[in-house]
């Protein structure tokens, strides 16, 4: 490679990590307005900014683009809990299912259209499912062997996984502010106050009981 050449390969690839960039943002933010049935190739594409050639030099298709917004969103839940840390020394389960239910919800937000639009596609779109399932299942697994190392747990089941799955699940629905989780105008708060207690309560056997 000469000289001269090595800056210009440096531009095209800040370039194209600007194209990338701009079909992950197209996808998000077409997912705000219609379903991700409804999403082309085209339709994503001109949002971008970007030729369909272009589109296909960076993905294979729409479900490669999600793919990778299912992954940045794993990779903040990672960064946000620490890549899943025990409990730090003197944090009571309390303040640890605060935390961690607060980095969920935080994840939730950042992603709120996509999250939302795969829980309603999952029904339908059987490679939608199986990525939704892959997703949670890295987020179960790690949860299941983080509390396998808290010497505090007393889970209320001893199927562990299948507990855990159940309360992500509980997670998942309250934090998209499904209505029959959250209620139809009704404070969200609410349900996660609900939510972290019932997090508590299921794995170590109590919950503080506050007034108001």
């Amino acid at each position: 490679m000469s000289a001269e050449s090595a800056p210009s390969e440096g531009i095209r690839r800040t370039r194209g990590d600007r194209q990338r960039d701009a079909i992950v943002a197209a996808v998000r933010d077409l997912l705000q307005e219609r379903s991700f049935a409804d999403l082309s190739v085209s339709t994503i594409s001109e949002r971008a900014g970007v030729a369909r050639s272009g589109f296909y030099f960076y993905f294979d298709s729409k479900y490669a683009v999600l793919a990778v917004i299912l992954a940045d969103a794993s990779h903040l839940l990672d960064d946000l809990t620490h890549h899943f840390a025990p409990r730090e020394p003197g944090e009571t389960p309390e303040a640890f299912a605060k935390r961690m239910v607060g980095s969920a919800a935080t994840v939730y937000a950042n992603d709120d259209p996509v999250l939302s639009a795969c829980a309603v596609a999952r029904n339908t779109d059987a490679q939608i499912r199986e990525m939704m399932d892959d997703f949670y299942d890295g987020i179960i697994d790690k949860l299941v062997a983080l509390l396998e190392q808290d010497a505090d747990a007393r889970p209320i089941s001893d199927d562990l996984p299948a507990l855990v799955r159940t309360l992500a699940a509980t997670t998942t629905m309250t934090l998209t502010h499904d209505s029959a989780f959250v209620g139809r105008g009704i404070d969200p708060g609410r349900a996660v106050d609900a939510l972290e207690r019932l997090w508590v309560s299921a794995i170590w056997g109590r919950a503080d009981r506050r007034s108001g």
